[in-house]
This record gives C-alpha cells, structure tokens and sequence, in this order.
C-alpha cells in the first residue's frame, strides 16, 4: 500500500487538505467545518515529499496572484472517462471559462454531457485541475463541490471571462 501525506494549506476560501505520494498529489479538498474545528495546527510530517511541498508552495503562489500554471505532478484516481475529462480540464487556461457541453465535444463525446458534469463534480484535485471553470451553457455557475461561493471567488480570482461579463449569475443564489 502506498503511503499517503498530508499538510494543510490555509486558503483565503478555507482549509485545503493536500493529500500526495512520493511522486503525485492525489487530492486537495476543501476541509468541512467540523474537520476545521478539530484541526489541530499544521505540523507536517518529517518526511514530507518534494511534490506535496510543492504543492504547498504552487497553491500559496497561485492565491497571491503570482501563479497561473501548476507544474506539480498529480495522479488523481479514477475510471478512464473520468479521466480523460480531467485532462480536458487541464486545458482550460486561467481566466477562462468553459461549458460542459463544450468540454464533452473536447473529448468526442457530445452526448455525454451529464456524464462530464458528474466527472467534473468528482475531480480530486480542485483548483489545481480546474473543475471551477465549467460553468452551464447558460452562463450560469452550476455545481461546485466545494460550494458555489468558492467558485464564484475562484472565477473572480482569476478574473475570468464570465465574471467581466454583466450576465452572470448564481444559480440557486440569485
């Protein structure tokens, strides 16, 4: 079995859990509250790998605004659909949007568009695979694990191509 680690990343949208190997970041999620509460503060483990530093390190740039490109290794878990439409996601740049109709197109899959959005809503590494940039066809921000008001902080952040535009809105928080 292979060894995880773990160490947390203070995020200005809450605690983010950043879970690797030796060689790839296999999750960052979002830490619910009762986790937080019981957090204890960040004491890493003494032998924490080079990736999962890094990771640190790329996650506090990107939050600063000094990084738009993550270069750590990552292997997240999951069918080779899921797969292929994480890989999709990589492929949105920073400050982009798009559609999840758009993403099944991406992987010649059309018809497949529930499928992507359950894919989407089943990435384990938010952020760095950026599943926040989907939104609906609509314009709409639709579905986000870690909550809408993190996608919308996220999009904003980035300074996105939908939150320029007057049309946005939040589904559910309108």
């Amino acid at each position: 079995m292979t060894k995880l680690y773990k160490i947390h990343y203070p995020s200005p949208i809450g605690i983010l859990e950043i879970i690797g190997t030796t060689e790839a970041i296999t999750e960052i999620r979002f830490m619910s509250d009762e986790e937080v509460e019981s957090h204890q503060p960040n004491t890493p483990q003494p032998d924490l790998p080079l990736v999962v530093k890094k990771c640190h390190t790329e996650l506090a740039e990107y939050f600063t605004g000094s990084r738009q490109q993550f270069s750590v290794a990552l292997a997240p878990q999951g069918t080779p659909f899921q797969q292929s439409v994480w890989q999709a996601l990589l492929d949105i740049p920073f400050g982009q949007t798009s559609t999840y109709l758009a993403v099944s197109k991406r992987i010649n899959n059309e018809k497949a568009i529930r499928a992507v959005g359950q894919a989407n809503g089943r990435n384990p590494i938010g952020i760095i695979i950026p599943c926040h940039r989907v939104i609906g066809s609509d314009r709409t921000l639709t579905g986000y694990g870690g909550g809408l008001w993190r996608k919308k902080w996220l999009l904003e952040h980035e300074k996105a191509d939908i939150i320029m535009s007057k049309q946005l809105r939040l589904k559910g928080l309108e």
